[in-house]
């Protein structure tokens, strides 16, 4: 044959298959409750701020550690990496303290009045409505009769979150009157307080609830029975000056600020160096003022054997 056969090069033939490795996956495990969504970031590093949902996340101001609010009402308000002590409301307190239904509210139908037609960037009538709205509350104060592990007492608790727990004529009025009530009852006191001081819309009618408190406690420990004060954060001014500090036996929570004026005031006024951390629970307890400084988590408990030592 005169024509070349030229033969077709040969087709490249597939790769054989390796089966690659399968990846081996890290255990992780189940995150804890507080865990389960990244902790927010207030500022990015561009600087820019992130949003934080409202209602979940507290920074706590005594760590800084960013903590769920359903951890912190599980743990009556106290931080559990540091131990602070955040402000609660009135009625947590009572669920803390009084044995479960034992609570009976007294002078609930009390409510502040503008005696002095008080005026200003807002009237006072104003501000009561709002903080009567927000909180729920009519006044500062919850007062009447509950039972701690078993004791039947007479029970207070102030509210800074009504125009900060300040004392006007409807708190004056219902701090006496359960104390007069407990020492016709012939039963102890307990008082929880929490105030800026006197409430400045009402002028000497505020001041005047200082001298009133003072003499039911003064007929009431005439009445051979005990008065138990607890201190929270702040106790200040007239509350501090008055029946806060009268008690048979004070009790505070840890750290709170305790005090009549404040530290710029005290100064100013002095020309003094102030020693420091002078307004805290510990400062005052080393100088006696204080008896004891109790944790949130042991009030209960520390009331109940209180009021037992005393007879109650």
């Amino acid at each position: 044959m005169n024509s070349k056969e030229t033969a077709a090069p040969d087709s490249p033939q597939p790769a054989p298959a390796v089966e690659s490795p399968r990846p081996v996956l890290p255990s992780h495990p189940i995150p804890p409750a507080d865990q389960v969504f990244d902790k927010p970031r207030e500022v990015t590093s561009s600087g820019k701020k992130k949003d934080i949902p409202i209602g979940v996340w507290t920074r706590c101001k005594g760590c800084g550690e960013m903590l769920t609010n359903m951890l912190l009402d599980e743990n009556q308000k106290v931080c559990p990496k540091c131990q602070y002590h955040f402000t609660a409301r009135a009625s947590e307190r009572l669920e803390w303290l009084a044995d479960e239904d034992s609570f009976e509210e007294v002078d609930d139908n009390l409510s502040s009045v503008d005696a002095l037609g008080f005026k200003g960037v807002s009237s006072y009538i104003e501000k009561l409505t709002h903080y009567q709205k927000s909180t729920g509350l009519v006044d500062a104060v919850i007062s009447g009769f509950c039972k701690i592990d078993g004791h039947k007492t007479g029970l207070a608790i102030m509210d800074f979150s009504f125009l900060g727990a300040s004392m006007g004529s409807v708190v004056g009025e219902r701090i006496t009157r359960i104390i007069e009530k407990s020492t016709k009852k012939k039963l102890p006191v307990i008082l929880i307080n929490a105030s800026g001081g006197a409430r400045m819309y009402e002028g000497m009618l505020s001041l005047m609830q200082m001298a009133k408190t003072s003499g039911a406690l003064a007929r009431h420990a005439q009445a051979g029975l005990p008065y138990i004060s607890v201190l929270t954060n702040p106790t200040m001014a007239g509350v501090m000056a008055s029946y806060a500090s009268l008690g048979d036996i004070i009790v505070s929570e840890p750290q709170a600020m305790v005090g009549f004026a404040g530290a710029r005031v005290i100064r100013e006024t002095t020309r003094e160096k102030l020693p420091a951390g002078f307004q805290t629970a510990e400062f005052l307890l080393d100088r006696g003022l204080i008896d004891m400084i109790v944790h949130r988590k042991k009030m209960k408990s520390t009331l109940a054997n209180l009021l037992d030592f005393m007879g109650c």
